[in-house]
């Protein structure tokens, strides 16, 4: 079936086009130190936008909720330094106007993607939205949700699949690999994979994310640390920088069989 995706432009690069769009960096921005070690690291190895969490929804009220705006001025500082497109989670809709001069890219997290006060406020708003899927929604409902924001005025969407809630519990989540497939055929919107939620475990992230490449996926989300053991939030999901660098190797042979290229950092 002819893909009929419409791209999403993000600075530089067209996410849904031919060329395969890699955003990595780090869960949760925790200091100027570590979020611009991690920015070089992976802009090194071949991310062309950076991801950074500065607000945290986490089921655990007394884990780390991420540095809210004391990591503004961080991530404008790594920014500046890397010219690197920012994407960033948004938690709630009097985040928007605070956000909108630093993101590049609203992330909607899987808990907010029934959150429609949120995505009518982002539908106000031109900047690209990434839109992952709830651990329990349907693709009919994650669609719906992606129409709420077009709707509201805002094209600009790119579907996330980042894994679904099952009966299984050998893994965080299950990764839908048939979500990438379908969406592709069915749909018009981008769609990136993150295996890192998807499968909640370091050395399942690199089978995961060629095995979305191979679905027809239009790009990668991957949370990279230069040191996982010491990260505040989700270090166990985390690749180190070998481990990316490794992926993107992998990546790139794996994209060439299917005569497709990884877009470059400028």
């Amino acid at each position: 079936m002819k893909n009929t995706t419409s791209p999403v432009q993000v600075g530089d690069f067209a996410i849904g086009s031919s060329n395969f769009v890699v955003m990595a960096g780090p869960c949760s921005i925790e200091s100027l130190d570590q979020f611009s070690e991690t920015a070089n690291i992976v802009k090194e190895y071949g991310a062309t936008i950076l991801r950074g969490g500065m607000f945290k929804l986490r089921t655990n009220p007394e884990t780390f909720q991420g540095m809210g705006r004391e990591a503004f001025d961080i991530a404008r500082e790594v920014k500046k330094r890397t010219s690197m497109p920012f994407i960033s989670e948004i938690t709630d809709p009097r985040q928007v106007s605070d956000m909108a001069e630093l993101v590049d890219v609203f992330q909607v997290g899987s808990r907010n993607m029934h959150n429609y006060a949120l995505l009518k406020e982002l539908g106000h708003v031109k900047k690209p939205v990434l839109l992952k899927r709830g651990f329990s929604g349907l693709i009919s409902e994650w669609l719906l949700s992606a129409e709420y924001i077009v709707k509201h005025g805002n094209p600009n969407v790119i579907l996330c699949e980042r894994g679904i809630r099952t009966f299984e519990t050998a893994t965080r989540n299950t990764f839908d690999v048939n979500a990438i497939a379908f969406v592709k055929q069915n749909s018009n919107f981008p769609i990136i994979a993150d295996p890192s939620h998807g499968t909640g475990a370091t050395a399942l992230v690199t089978p995961v994310a060629l095995a979305a490449a191979a679905a027809g996926a239009d790009g990668l989300i991957i949370e990279v640390h230069p040191r996982p053991s010491e990260a505040l939030s989700d270090g166990f999901q985390a690749l180190t920088p070998e481990m990316f660098k490794e992926l993107m190797i992998k990546l790139e042979r794996v994209l060439n069989a299917l005569d497709r290229k990884i877009e470059k950092p400028q």
